[in-house]
């Protein structure tokens, strides 16, 4: 039997249009995840993930959990800042200000430096900071601020923080595999990201890659919590190489077939792809008349934050579900101070996609 399953173009931030493959390989025989057979394909999976990230097999290793995105930067901050030290959060957008918050929830010591959302931050606010805080061990920041589609030049704060003796932990959920990212030369220690975004599998699986004498170190760190803890999970996989608690197992298996498929299409070719797309939605606004939020110069090349037409008519929610009933989901904005939309280029489109979708985006705004 022959099942069609209905495409839908998914132009939000993540989960990402997937292919039918990765979908049906998660139809496999029920199996025990304690399994060796199964054990053996997470082994595969962390070392397929350092791969992805550039980094180096002998020095970086692999963490998964079960979780979305936000899990990572949870563990991250909760397990690599040790007792007496301070974080540095490098903070221009919504995704950076969520590390703040967990900053907060746990007690731990920290510094914000918020600047514009629409703006890169000023390095040299950030060596300022450094300089004046000798007890900053964690300089945090968001590679790919998916609110207003602006990319932070994080080989440049990465060496600033080591300059200053500090390790530097990179939220990459939404650029990791899409656009180019070298863990070494861009100077990061400990990066993260989930299945459902540049690799175009599915949600439940999260990751974070990073200095395996790091995490080892991190063992003598303050315990803040048990389900979250770096160490604990990463020493489970050194012994076991199990999950300390159970995995989701449907999505592994989708993982690991839409890993086999990243591969297969090249990482060159990949990331060209996500460009077209990009240009294509960049042109598409432009003839709408449409302008988008943060100069494209410090763009991603992966999503466009695109300002509210000046139209009384305006109704996001009338044009979202216009574009969805006809197999399209756009996004709202996530930038408390202006009323914008999102485009983005992740998932297994191109730009024949985008150009069928602005047919419909402009049918959406003529009926208003």
């Amino acid at each position: 039997m022959t099942t069609t399953i209905k495409r839908n173009i998914l132009l939000n931030p993540g989960p990402a249009t997937t292919t039918d493959t990765v979908k049906f390989a998660q139809v496999v025989p029920d199996i025990c995840p304690r399994e060796k057979e199964f054990a053996s394909m997470m082994k595969q999976l962390r070392g397929d993930f350092v791969k992805v990230a550039h980094g180096n097999p002998s020095k970086h290793t692999a963490v998964l959990f079960c979780g979305s995105g936000t899990i990572n930067i949870d563990i991250c901050l909760n397990s690599l800042l040790d007792k007496g030290k301070k974080a540095l959060i490098v903070n221009n957008g919504a995704y950076s200000s969520r590390a703040v918050e967990i900053c907060q929830y746990y007690g731990l010591p920290y510094k914000d430096l918020k600047s514009s959302v629409f703006e890169l931050p000023d390095l040299n606010e950030i060596d300022k900071v450094l300089r004046e805080n000798m007890d900053i061990s964690l300089v945090y920041t968001t590679h790919h601020e998916t609110g207003t589609g602006l990319l932070n030049p994080i080989r440049k704060i990465g060496e600033l923080a080591h300059r200053h003796g500090a390790m530097f932990v990179v939220d990459t959920t939404s650029s990791l595999g899409m656009i180019p990212f070298d863990m070494v030369k861009d100077n990061v220690d400990f990066c993260m990201a989930s299945a459902q975004k540049g690799l175009q599998a599915m949600t439940g699986l999260s990751f974070i890659i990073g200095d395996e004498a790091i995490i080892r170190k991190s063992k003598d760190f303050p315990k803040r919590s048990y389900y979250c803890n770096l160490y604990l999970q990463y020493e489970y996989f050194e012994k076991t190489g199990e999950m300390h608690f159970t995995p989701p197992v449907q999505t592994i298996y989708a993982t690991i077939q839409a890993l086999k498929e990243y591969f297969e299409e090249g990482e060159e070719n990949k990331f060209a792809r996500h460009r077209r797309v990009y240009e294509a939605i960049h042109k598409g606004i432009e003839e709408l008349g449409l302008e988008y939020v943060v100069d494209k110069d410090i763009q991603s090349g992966l999503v466009v934050s695109v300002l509210y037409p000046d139209n009384p008519k305006w109704d996001f929610e009338k044009v979202h579900d216009y574009c969805y009933e006809r197999g399209f989901t756009i996004y709202p904005g996530k930038i408390s101070t202006t009323n914008t939309f999102r485009l983005c280029a992740l998932g297994q489109i191109d730009e024949e996609d985008i150009k069928n979708f602005f047919v419909i985006l402009k049918e959406a705004m003529e009926i208003l």
